[in-house]
Parts: structure tokens; C-alpha cells; sequence
């Protein structure tokens, strides 16, 4: 379990970084803290971030624990839909964009490719994981080492 914290910590961190880059960088049209001020949850910019980061943390901490058990699926192909799929819902929810084709030029291709790469992150290191686990029993003598055979 352990872990999987660290994981998501490091994931979720990352994720907030990579989204205030975008924004500094005009390739997202939305705040990434702009939740907090429009639900008037946080007082200051600082508490918006950490916010940020908790849901984050406890997204990809739920994601860990769900891709952990799904190790005969390839990572990649796991990461890629999951991604795609959190992203293109996420800005949708975001834009309040209509089910049409022409809603799919709205998105923003940096922000799908940040969410996969995270995902990509969280979801290997979970498979990882739990393959490791499983491998370390195999490896353990049936006797104490100071046994002589």
C-alpha cells in the first residue's frame, strides 16, 4: 500500500505541474484551479493547488488500485483508452461541449498526451507491483539459509 501512496503522490504532482505548464503556456483554454473559485472552495491560490493535488492524488490512488489486478492486459493499450478516455471526458465536462463531431476540435491534444503519459505511469508501476509480489514467494527457500542440503 505503501507504494501505491507514493506512486500516486509523485502522479498526482506531476499532473498538477504539467497542467500549470499547459495553462502558462496558453495550450489549455481553462484554469486548472478554476473549480475552486467558481464552488468558492479555497481562499487563496496556494489552497486551489493543494486542493488540485488532493483529487488528484485520490484519483490516481483509486486507478492504482483497480490496474493492479488487470496485469494481463498490456499496459499500453490499458493507459492509452483510460487516458484518452479521462481526458476527452474531463474537457467535455469542462467546456460543456455538445455530443457532435465538430466538439472534438475543441479539445486540446497536449492535455490527452499529459493524461495518458500519467496514466501510462500509474498503471505500469501498479502491474509491475503486483507482478513483483507475487514472484517474491517463488523465490523464498522452504529452509533457513543456515541449513546445509
Amino acid at each position: 500500500m505503501l507504494l501505491a501512496v507514493i506512486t500516486s503522490i509523485v502522479s498526482a504532482i506531476w499532473l498538477a505541474g504539467s497542467l500549470k505548464i499547459l495553462h502558462y503556456f496558453s495550450l489549455i483554454d481553462w484554469h486548472p484551479v478554476g473549480f475552486t473559485k467558481k464552488w468558492d472552495i479555497a481562499e487563496n491560490a496556494f489552497s486551489s493547488w493543494m486542493i488540485l493535488i488532493l483529487l488528484l492524488f485520490i484519483g490516481s490512488l483509486i486507478l492504482y488500485l483497480l490496474m493492479q489486478y488487470s496485469w494481463k492486459v498490456p499496459a499500453f493499450l490499458t493507459s492509452l483508452v483510460i487516458g484518452v478516455a479521462i481526458a476527452i471526458v474531463a474537457e467535455w465536462i469542462i467546456y460543456d461541449l455538445p455530443a457532435e463531431n465538430e466538439s472534438f476540435q475543441e479539445l486540446s491534444i497536449p492535455f490527452i498526451i499529459i493524461v495518458v503519459i500519467t496514466c501510462r505511469f500509474i498503471i505500469e508501476t501498479a502491474k509491475f507491483h503486483y507482478r513483483t509480489k507475487n514472484v517474491d514467494s517463488r523465490n523464498k527457500l522452504m529452509y533457513k539459509d543456515s541449513m546445509i542440503k
